[in-house]
């Protein structure tokens, strides 16, 4: 049964297979194990960036596409719900239409990158993608009527997934069942599901034939494979899923702006996800997207907490300010790729 779930692409690694036992429960159970707003919002996030974050893997990682735009198919997702729950508030038939609107965008516009670019090299499709990310950045921005500008959205969501709604009177372990932990297990669950289904795709023979074009376009080619067609289709599932990870993040907000979906910073962050994860494995999505938020949520608190206990050390308190959290960030992401150059989940396989 679990091979089944896992389309046969078992981790290989005693160790990696502990790590995602540890990090599968560890959200499962979060709302109960790490009560509170800050724990919650942290766990719902590692849950969406997983899913973003593996969509991006199966276009690097397992195609060995370079694109720019992954988080302008974020964006569209979430702008799709939020321009329909700002104009009928509270509605689940508002939702459903931004969602459908949301996908048939993101992968229509994947389409029209895949069909036009796609048959360039490597370095113009990334910088198309990223024109075309710029451009669509301008134009949400701009366009302020309708998708509220540089200020972003704020809309009401159905009763059901607002802290007013109440499972049961009291608390239960602690906690206090509300709609937030409702819109938190249907985000869990939902993530799970588009992980499990990506994870199926890449075990596929669709999934060998991404890999042949990774490895070998050429050589593809040649075996009568129109590795064009194959691409394109790649580029439109990730632009699917990416879709579907902005809605999510969008209905667990109740706020859509650039700034949360479509800034360069947010793919920068996707990028290093999938390198510290390692490339071509979807459980590198799990790893590298929940370490890094992890340490982007956490690691101010923790270097405010070293700098308290050596007040007294004028050299080392500086260094270990929380206002340098970006700096040690940074190194903690040289260091990770100069001692896992195949990523987390590659270096645990080859170990084993």
């Amino acid at each position: 049964m679990l091979r089944t779930l896992l389309s046969d692409d078992r981790p290989r690694s005693r160790v990696l297979a502990g790590l995602l036992i540890l990090v599968v429960l560890g959200l499962a159970l979060a709302p109960f194990v790490f009560p509170g707003i800050r724990s919650l919002n942290t766990a719902a996030t590692i849950c969406v960036f997983i899913v973003l974050v593996a969509s991006y893997d199966l276009l690097l990682g397992y195609t060995g596409i370079v694109s720019f735009a992954h988080t302008m198919f974020y964006g569209i997702g979430a702008y799709g719900v939020a321009i329909a729950l700002h104009a009928m508030p509270g509605s689940w038939g508002a939702v459903a239409l931004g969602t459908v609107c949301g996908l048939a965008l993101a992968m229509g516009l994947a389409l029209l990158i895949g069909l036009f670019a796609l048959r360039v090299q490597a370095i113009f499709f990334a910088m198309v993608t990223l024109a075309v990310a710029s451009a669509f950045l301008i134009l949400a921005s701009q366009l302020s009527t309708l998708t509220g500008g540089e200020d972003g959205l704020t809309y009401r969501v159905p009763r059901l997934l607002s802290p007013a709604f109440r499972m049961v009177d009291g608390q239960v372990l602690g906690v206090r069942l509300d709609g937030r932990i409702v819109s938190y297990y249907l985000i869990f669950a939902s993530a799970l599901v588009l992980v499990l289904a990506m994870l199926r795709i890449v075990n596929s023979p669709f999934g060998r034939v991404l890999q042949a074009i990774r490895e070998n376009e050429f050589r593809a080619e040649a075996l009568g494979y129109r590795t064009a067609v194959y691409r394109t289709a790649a580029t439109c599932l990730a632009a699917g899923a990416a879709a579907l990870a902005g809605v999510l993040m969008a209905l667990w907000l109740k706020y859509t702006g650039p700034d949360t979906t479509l800034s360069l910073s947010i793919m920068i962050d996707i990028l290093l996800m999938v390198v510290i994860g390692g490339m071509g494995t979807i459980y590198g999505a799990v790893i590298g997207a929940t370490l890094f938020v992890l340490a982007k949520n956490y690691l101010q608190v923790l270097m405010a907490s070293a700098a308290a206990s050596v007040a007294d050390v004028p050299l080392l308190v500086d260094l270990i300010s929380p206002e340098r959290w970006l700096l040690w960030l940074g190194v903690l992401f040289v260091l990770s790729v100069y001692f896992f150059p195949t990523g987390i989940v590659g270096r645990l396989r080859e170990r084993a």
